[in-house]
């Protein structure tokens, strides 16, 4: 093309629609700038300038929004219509290019260039002419909608020019087809652009009538296909359904995730199921739902291991202080990966009081292997669709909490945490420590099934990790899979090391404090432990520091450069005292004896009082003692009973006289059967009238034959013992074996003295052997070296 002319005519931005050379069209025009420029038109020569606008959607644009190729048109008709808006007849007259806008206000005005055609050659042109009328031809024939008189009009046409515009504007349906046509300047490659477009719509056109027709024969399978989803992709966009989008973006998902041969053909038909879905199907959000759980899941991919006992045990020691059987069986966990080259999933359940850090150590553990870490709370969970997940067939199905938790790590062989194991319950819904039975069985775990999911899942590889503060709590066969290593509590002189390397450090940081700003001296510390906690782990222990933190930084708010805590300053931030430990009694006492007791906090030592009175045979136990505790009672005075010749009694002294037993705290609970021994010791003393041993304890279980049985928490009721300033303690003889866990310091304060039947605690328990009553009713018991002691005072008569 060459350069004709240039003049500044209106410019008219059109949306979704491009006028070529020769064409007639309506349009509606309802923008201010629009109309502006038709009646500008209309009053100076009904010639304006057409283009089309980039993005059809924009409703205020600029000048780099619309193409600077468009058509110079002349002004057939310009109707007023009701609501200020106006139909517009327009007729293609050329092309022109913007040569420069010339004003943007009241409407758009250019500088037009107005091209005219340039020569070609005839020959090639027909050729291409020919063949154009027959595509176009062709594609009348399978359109059904041109006309014969459009068909006619264009075996008419003798221009090249003239002749690709007219088929254009009939036959062309893109709008980035038609600009590519009005842009082309060349002759001879207009037409071979409209030749192709054409043909591009009857190979189309053909496949529809194929599809029409179930005509398979002619099609590549891909092909067919691809138009089969462009198609369907075409009408649900019309129809606004977004179901095929979302079919092609999972099969998309699909391709690119290393799935299962099993998995991915379950895969795939959900999928399918879902593009087959109507729009707005119920069954559609939940068919959704479960094909992102299946592509969200790791199938196969996975974590590299780090096999580095030296780094773990750094990482561990960093971390936590003391917690050495955890440690040590982590570290054996992974010099064993290291050597056999195989990293095979473990079951393992930390069991001790709150507060000891069975939680975070298991972050430690992950963070030492390079594992990724999740953590899942069984506290409180009743439904066993918790566990397993909820079949598809009810609304709101989801995936059980397992399943999601391997959705959450996004890799195959994370480190999960089930906290809190024993605290799951049961109801009408089902048992969850019974679906718990396959996660934790190794032999059974790498085809767990849930019942959202249906397809068999690799938990194989995963280690699992639970917490328990007790395992009364964890039914027998699900404890049995585990490995369960006990957690300790901690002894005072570990948690005065615990405070000064991670809990006061962060609280001061989490206050504002620095070291130059606030001291606590570490001598201190084991009094805050003593005085103002009671507890296994260090929970109310960091809440104290926090509180201590808090007070000094309002001190240096004030203005105050350093905070110094002392004894005086302690009482004053927190106040007088809120635990004291009761010191054992000083002289021997008749009636009263110290036992030793569990506790979730730890040990505890408490005292058993007895006393006599004239009644009738009556038992009386007060203190709200649990009923195995009531039962122990009752067989100590069976015991009592059933040997009273031995301690000088008359076989029927019950008959006239009351026992009663009380145990101190009546406010606190008290339960279990190590307070045997202890009992019975207070009954016969308070019986015979000889007084307990000063600064001694016990513990054990009475039978109704005397013999004294093993009891459990041993090495917590031992330090607490030593906190109350016991010297003498008695524990069954079968308990020997457990004075390994007992920290050293402890046995060095104590006098351990082993009983294997009622007798031997009677002989170290009380300060002289029961003895039958002398004749002529002396007032006296024989000592143990065989003189006679006053049963009062406890002195030596001559």
């Amino acid at each position: 093309m060459q350069n004709k002319k240039t003049e500044t005519l209106p410019v008219v931005p059109l949306r979704g629609l491009v006028v070529l050379p020769g064409e007639l069209l309506h349009f509606d025009a309802g923008r201010d700038k629009t109309i502006e420029a038709l009646q500008a038109a209309v009053e100076n020569g009904s010639l304006i300038f057409m283009t089309s606008q980039r993005d059809p959607h924009k409703n205020e644009i600029e000048f780099n929004d619309i193409y600077d190729r468009g058509t110079i048109c002349k002004i057939r008709q310009l109707l007023r219509l009701p609501g200020d808006s106006y139909r517009v007849l327009v007729e293609g007259i050329s092309r022109g290019r913007i040569y420069g806008f010339a004003a943007e206000t009241p409407y758009y005005q250019a500088e037009v260039v107005d091209f005219e055609e340039t020569p070609y050659e005839r020959m090639l042109a027909e050729a291409l002419m020919r063949r154009l009328r027959e595509r176009f031809s062709e594609y009348s024939s399978l359109s059904g909608r041109i006309s014969s008189d459009v068909l006619s009009d264009a075996e008419e046409i003798a221009d090249a020019n003239e002749l690709a515009d007219f088929v254009a504007q009939h036959a062309i349906q893109k709008l980035s087809d038609k600009q590519s046509v009005l842009e082309c300047e060349d002759t001879l490659k207009r037409l071979e652009l409209v030749l192709e477009y054409v043909s591009h719509e009857v190979d189309i056109r053909k496949i529809d009538r194929n599809i029409a027709q179930r005509i398979h024969k002619q099609m590549n399978k891909n092909q067919r296909e691809y138009y089969l989803r462009e198609q369907v992709k075409a009408i649900r966009t019309e129809l606004g359904d977004t179901q095929a989008d979302d079919s092609d973006e999972y099969r998309e998902r699909m391709a690119k995730k290393n799935l299962p041969a099993d998995v991915q053909e379950k895969l795939k038909k959900e999928i399918d199921r879902l593009a087959m879905l109507p729009s707005g199907s119920h069954e559609a959000p939940m068919a959704r739902a479960y094909i992102e759980c299946v592509l969200d899941l790791p199938w196969t991919e996975s974590s590299t291991d780090n096999l580095d006992v030296v780094n773990a045990v750094k990482i561990l020691d960093e971390d936590h202080f003391g917690m050495e059987k955890v440690k040590k069986r982590i570290v054996e966990h992974l010099a064993v990966a290291k050597l056999t080259n195989s990293v095979n999933g473990q079951i393992i359940c930390f069991v001790g009081p709150p507060g000891v850090g069975k939680t975070s150590i298991t972050k430690s553990i992950a963070k030492a292997m390079g594992r990724e870490f999740v953590r899942m709370s069984l506290g409180g969970i009743r439904d066993e669709a918790e566990i397993r997940g909820h079949r598809r067939t009810y609304i709101g199905a989801m995936p059980g909490r397992v399943i999601t938790a391997m959705r959450q790590a996004g890799k195959v062989n994370p480190l999960i945490l089930f906290d809190e194991i024993d605290k799951m319950g049961s109801d009408y819904r089902g048992d969850p420590a019974s679906a718990m039975l396959e996660v934790l069985d190794s032999a059974q775990n790498h085809e767990f099934r849930d019942h959202f999911l249906e397809i068999p899942y690799d938990l194989s590889n995963v280690m699992f990790i639970t917490t328990a503060n007790s395992e009364e709590g964890i039914p027998r066969p699900l404890l049995d899979r585990m490995e369960v290593i006990y957690v300790d509590s901690y002894l005072e002189n570990e948690k005065v090391q615990i405070a000064l390397r991670h809990l006061l450090p962060k609280q001061m940081k989490k206050n504002g404090l620095s070291k130059s700003k606030f001291v606590i001296p570490e001598s201190l510390l084991a009094e805050i432990i003593r005085s103002y906690t009671s507890e296994s782990g260090v929970r109310e222990l960091e809440r104290v520091l926090a509180s201590l933190c808090r007070k000094a930084a309002v001190e240096i708010a004030e203005g105050k450069a350093k905070v110094r805590l002392t004894r005086q300053k302690l009482y004053e931030y927190l106040g007088q005292p809120k635990y004291r430990v009761d010191p054992a009694d000083e002289e021997p006492a008749i009636g009263m004896v110290n036992g030793l007791a569990w506790t979730c906090a730890g040990g505890d030592t408490l005292t058993v009082e007895a006393t006599s009175v004239k009644g009738t045979g009556q038992l009386s136990l007060t203190g709200h003692l649990g009923d195995v505790m009531q039962e122990s009672a009752r067989a100590a005075m069976t015991y009592v009973r059933a040997h009273a010749g031995d301690y000088g009694l008359d076989p029927d002294f019950y008959s006239k006289c009351d026992v009663h037993v009380h145990v101190p705290e009546g406010a606190v609970p008290k339960d279990g059967p190590s307070a045997g021994i202890t009992i019975a010791t207070a009954i016969v003393s308070a019986v015979t009238g000889i007084p307990v041993k000063a600064k001694l304890a016990m513990t054990g279980e009475i039978t109704l034959r005397g013999r004294v049985l093993p009891i459990g928490g041993l090495r917590e009721k031992l330090l607490a013992a030593v906190r109350a300033g016991i010297r003498t303690v008695i524990i069954p003889k079968k308990n020997r074996t457990d004075l390994s866990d007992v920290p050293d310091c402890a046995k060095d304060h104590l006098k351990i003295i082993f009983a294997e039947d009622f007798s031997d605690v009677l002989k170290n328990a009380l300060c002289g052997l029961p003895k039958k009553m002398q004749s002529g009713g002396r007032g006296e018991w024989q000592g143990i070296d065989g003189s006679y002691l006053d049963k009062l005072t406890g002195t030596v008569l001559s």
